[in-house]
């Protein structure tokens, strides 16, 4: 183990490495100390000695192996999101099932993002993929994360919906909703099963989503998301017919969009420093259905999603931003609110129950 005492003001960010593998710990060591943004205050074998570390150590920002010796990396982000709230990004070298797993469940639990590790200086991606976990410890590091009372936030007490008239004004209708988009980036595996767990398994529209994830992990992530979510989860494919019940997940580097209610996927350039882009799926819907598609934008960094969302919004369909109250991360909700692009804001807790209310039409609503 090596620990680092830096307690003098304006110092780098303070990174606390959870890895097992003496090589591979020593490796990350050089890798985040020779980023001038950021410092090693410790790099530790097991999550156990971690948690001791940290009420003196009071890391910044956390570098979390999965697979560990005694407790994993999920019972890891467990404790410390519900003991000392601390950014975790999850360092994987593995896209095994049983790793992805555990690695998804983090992600619910409270860690950030998922980084592939850059296991050796011969990995002829490792230039990249070094930087990459470097600029995620800095990012995250930023991020107020908040306790989650019993690692899951569908254990907390849901607050309340609006009520109808909230949502309704003079000369509204009802509308025949007939695709609904999900847009979300950090923070978003939870915000996703929160939301979609709502909706049960009979939920009469397709569901289009995008996730913003590292493309090594992104089927893994859908896989992940078919077993906890009640709705039929598949990856989004050219020449699908968007079903009723279905839950369409953008693949992993290519954008995801509908037309006539085929399901279409391309390769073209990011959209907001995305690929997939929440920009490219809510303006394929604003084109494909207007006033009959709901868009939802969950929490994330930056700003995609909220120019699909305008775009949306000005074809005539209903679009939701999730609140500041409960966004992991305000940045792409607060860029829509910017744009006008929000018909209404809801706690994540309630975005599943709204959509439920448009769809069965048992309340009025147009923007």
């Amino acid at each position: 183990m090596k620990t680092t005492d830096f307690s003098a003001p304006n110092q780098p960010i303070g990174v606390l490495i959870v890895e097992d593998s003496i090589t591979i710990r020593r490796f990350l060591d050089e890798i985040v100390s020779a980023d001038p943004r950021l410092r090693v205050l410790a790099a530790v074998e097991s999550g156990e000695e971690a948690l001791r570390l940290m009420e003196r150590l009071h890391p910044d920002v956390i570098s979390l192996d999965i697979r560990l010796p005694g407790m994993s990396g999920f019972e890891f982000t467990h404790r410390v999101m519900s003991w000392k709230p601390t950014p975790i990004v999850v360092c994987s070298a593995s896209v095994e099932t049983s790793d992805l797993g555990i690695t998804m469940n983090s992600l619910k639990a409270g860690a950030l993002s998922v980084v592939e590790k850059p296991v050796a200086l011969t990995n002829e991606h490792y230039a990249r993929l070094a930087e990459r976990l470097c600029t995620q410890l800095a990012v995250m590091s930023r991020v107020k994360v908040v306790r989650q009372w019993g690692g899951d936030p569908a254990s907390r007490p849901s607050p309340p919906l609006p009520q109808p008239s909230q949502a309704v004004s003079p000369g509204s209708r009802s509308r025949d909703v007939r695709a609904i988009g999900i847009v979300a980036s950090t923070g978003g595996p939870s915000a996703l099963t929160t939301v979609l767990n709502t909706l049960g398994p009979d939920f009469p529209v397709p569901v289009l989503v995008v996730q913003h994830i590292t493309a090594t992990f992104a089927d893994g992530f859908i896989d992940w998301l078919g077993t906890v979510c009640e709705l039929k989860v598949v990856r989004g494919e050219s020449g699908q017919c968007a079903r009723p019940g279905h839950v369409y997940v953008a693949p992993g580097d290519r954008h995801l969009l509908i037309r006539s209610g085929v399901l279409h996927t391309n390769d073209g350039p990011p959209i907001s420093m995305q690929r997939p882009s929440g920009d490219v799926l809510l303006t394929s819907l604003a084109a494909a259905f207007a006033a009959q598609a709901v868009g939802v934008l969950l929490t994330g960094m930056g700003e995609d999603g909220a120019d699909g969302l305008l775009a949306l919004r000005r074809a005539g369909g209903y679009t939701i931003a999730e609140d500041r109250s409960t966004a992991v991360v305000f940045g792409m909700p607060a860029a829509a609110e910017k744009r006008g692009a929000v018909c209404e804001s809801l706690p994540i807790h309630a975005v599943g129950p709204r959509l439920l209310q448009l769809v069965n039409a048992t309340v009025e609503v147009f923007p």
